[in-house]
């Protein structure tokens, strides 16, 4: 990983952070999140600050012994440099003890998640079709679990 530990920190989402987040969603995702979603998701989104300024987000719900990671994003300045990995295994890290099982959907084009997912331990299970709207069409997404250890 390339991210300094000493200027990041990640800590739960607060309204003043809803725009910030918004901004890296539009930027990153042809399909994305609305100011009323984040608005709604604020008990379960974490931010990653670097400097005081929010740079990434993970959304996870968490239910009868189960968790769906609904989202996870950093800004493109700081693709590439550990910052998402940092993000997702402090996501994983901080379930509740009663959670034995994490799920997510990733679009089967974004090569760099499914990398990083795989990389955590997540595994295929399934596919849906056609799940994701795109400029031209639609797009399958693979799902995936993790085995979690409490």
């Amino acid at each position: 990983m390339k991210y300094s530990k000493s200027i990041s920190s990640i800590r739960p989402m607060i309204i003043a952070d809803i725009e910030s987040v918004f901004g890296i969603e539009k930027v990153n995702s042809p399909s994305a999140w609305s100011l009323k979603q984040f608005s709604e998701s604020l008990q379960c989104i974490n931010v990653l600050t670097v400097n005081d300024a929010v740079i990434g987000f993970v959304s996870v719900l968490e239910a009868a012994g189960q968790a769906e990671l609904q989202n996870i994003s950093i800004h493109p300045d700081f693709h590439g440099l550990g910052y998402g990995e940092l993000l997702l295994r402090d996501a994983i890290e901080t379930l509740s003890s009663d959670t034995k099982q994490l799920y997510l959907e990733v679009r089967v084009s974004n090569f760099s998640a499914i990398r990083l997912y795989k990389k955590l331990g997540f595994k295929d299970v399934g596919n849906r079709k056609d799940y994701y709207a795109t400029e031209f069409g639609r797009e399958d997404a693979i799902l995936m679990s993790l085995g979690v250890i409490s």
